[in-house]
């Protein structure tokens, strides 16, 4: 699992390319995955921080990047202010990096009129323009926060020659048999499948497909048929229950072709 973890991390688009909301994304190297082996992960940590194993995994794999420092904690009188997801060195040029990972799951609302307000999580709660403001207010200030300077005289590191950029990975959902999404100026590259309401899913039109509900840190992954399928009204028992707790799950839809494509069932 680890492997496919890394290669789904690697194969998903940044949400934006360059520089987009004044912070730029963190453009990740080329990589050969014939001669990588992965390494293991703790199996009991929620998904991003699994990420963040793979992130460290792939730098150092990388000829081009070393790995200064990993969750750097900041301090201040024995209270934590918070940490810094990475520090990394590009060897060719000697230049030193402040990454911040993300990687997110959201489905795209057409209802809501401002584009930065309609990428949300299947679940309502975790929305992309929240994130943005916390990488811009708290995360990326936190390197120029007095208290970290010994460490980073320590790392050998000077502040000022820090670039800081954003590793910001993104699988989004359009509304199920929407033709054409626009989410300018973000990448619709990250557009990997689609989402619907339990009630229109609970109709005749998915009756004719096999489903696999995935474990969550199988979302990552390409959808694969090396996994038992199940009937429509199999799925509807689980995906009730799911429902009551207000938990929006990722199915992989199977179609009569073999075809398969991922798909969120929201519960609002």
């Amino acid at each position: 699992m680890e492997r496919e973890l890394c290669l789904g991390f690697y194969r998903t688009p940044s949400l934006w390319i360059n520089t987009q909301f004044g912070i730029s994304q963190f453009r990740f190297p080329e990589l050969d995955f014939t001669i990588f082996k992965a390494l293991p992960i703790p199996e009991r940590l929620r998904i991003g921080h699994k990420m963040e194993h793979v992130f460290a995994q792939l730098i150092q794999f990388s000829e081009d990047w070393d790995l200064i420092a990993k969750n750097l904690l900041v301090d201040k009188n024995k209270e934590r202010i918070g940490e810094l997801d990475f520090l990394i060195r590009h060897k060719p040029t000697a230049t030193s990096y402040h990454v911040e990972l993300a990687y997110k799951f959201y489905i795209i609302n057409p209802r809501i009129t401002e584009p930065m307000h309609r990428l949300m999580g299947p679940n309502k709660g975790d929305m992309f323009y929240t994130k943005l403001d916390k990488l811009k207010g708290k995360q990326f200030p936190l390197l120029f926060n007095e208290e970290l300077n010994p460490k980073l005289e320590s790392l050998d590191l000077n502040l000022n020659e820090i670039r800081q950029e954003a590793c910001f990975k993104a699988q989004l959902f359009k509304p199920y048999g929407a033709n054409a999404t626009n989410i300018r100026p973000l990448n619709k590259n990250c557009i990997q499948g689609s989402w619907i309401r339990f009630e229109d899913f609970n109709t005749q039109e998915f009756k004719n497909f096999e489903y696999y509900i995935p474990y969550k840190q199988e979302w990552i992954l390409v959808p694969s048929t090396k996994r038992t399928y199940v009937s429509h009204y199999e799925t509807l028992l689980d995906i009730n229950f799911r429902m009551l707790k207000e938990n929006a799950p990722m199915l992989w839809l199977k179609r009569p072709s073999g075809e398969i494509e991922k798909l969120f069932v929201v519960w609002w």
